[in-house]
């Protein structure tokens, strides 16, 4: 939940229908190159989620885009966060580090982390929220741009992963800039609040994890396979849990470790799958796992667009 700095966008609403069409992309990235949509705002009023199609990539009750990066070394060199539109800054924070959230954490009202808010002029206002420590180069009351630089993705508040929380609101009413005009429920809009609409893939990936051994579907759900160490003579298996894969899509799989890459390894779908699960992994060499941090990356891509990244980090102590 986004608190006191942007209070007024948290307010218990179900998105609402808005008339314009005025906001460009948030971010200096390529969607399916560069970066991608990781989650939509949800829609579904009850204590389940969902996007504007119907698919699963919402979590409940959350209140905008979020636009991912493939990885942290992104991230280290620093991606520019635009102005959807033009606008007036409102306010700013620039103070919270970068690091993942550790669940328990007291994030004081700042899970938004630093961000920064623009009224538009036309009813809308936009939030930008995870953005780096120092990055924020506006102030409050300062006009900008459709496309001037506000700050950088960063690491900071409620996540564990750089990416963009946009959030749009009108008046008190928290806007899904995709979900305007529609048919019916689930079908492409006939118009949305973008200038130019991303294109919307029902494939994605639900999770991905770290295990000492292939696990089964079971334990993936449930979050059971998941290992956050391992002793240096355990086997590493990076696995994840993905759906609506296409034949031909190919899961990509890559192990980074303290020093060089452990694996990196490409599954290909032979089938159509509503979900369906992958894993691959090496045995301990003679020595051990040196000792130290590993990060594994997943991606799913359907031809030459990245549809969706996830990553999962292990210790070796």
């Amino acid at each position: 939940m986004i608190r006191r700095l942007i209070a007024l966008l948290i307010a218990s609403a179900t998105p609402v229908v808005a008339d314009v069409s005025f906001l460009g992309m948030p971010l200096d990235c390529v969607l399916g190159e560069t970066c991608v949509i990781e989650d939509y705002p949800d829609v579904d009023p009850t204590s389940a989620s969902s996007d504007y199609h119907c698919g699963p990539k919402s979590r409940d009750g959350h209140s905008g885009t979020d636009f991912a990066l493939l990885s942290f070394d992104q991230m280290d060199q620093g991606v520019r966060v635009m102005a959807a539109a033009d606008g007036r800054v409102q306010a700013i924070r620039n103070t919270r580090p970068d690091q993942p959230y550790i669940p328990g954490t007291d994030l004081n009202g700042q899970e938004c982390g630093n961000a920064v808010r623009i009224d538009h002029g036309n009813g809308y206002q936009s939030v930008y929220c995870h953005m780096k420590l120092g990055s924020v180069r506006v102030t409050p009351g300062q006009r900008v741009l459709q496309g001037q630089v506000l700050g950088e993705v960063g690491l900071s508040g409620l996540t564990n992963y750089p990416h963009l929380h946009l959030t749009i609101t009108r008046g008190t009413d928290i806007v899904d800039p995709f979900a305007q005009e529609q048919d019916n429920a689930c079908s492409t809009p006939l118009r949305t609040l973008w200038s130019d609409t991303p294109v919307y893939t029902d494939a994605g990936l639900f999770t991905a994890g770290v295990s000492d051994s292939v696990p089964d579907l079971a334990a993936v759900q449930s979050g059971e396979a998941r290992r956050s160490t391992l002793s240096p003579e355990d086997a590493m298996v990076l696995y994840t849990h993905a759906f609506h894969g296409n034949i031909h899509d190919r899961i990509e799989m890559t192990m980074i470790g303290p020093d060089s890459e452990v694996f990196d390894h490409t599954a290909w779908l032979e089938k159509d799958q509503d979900e369906l699960m992958r894993a691959y992994g090496k045995r301990a060499p003679d020595a051990g796992w040196p000792k130290g941090t590993y990060r594994g990356y997943v991606r799913l891509v359907r031809g030459d667009v990245i549809v969706a990244v996830r990553h999962a980090d292990v210790v070796v102590d």
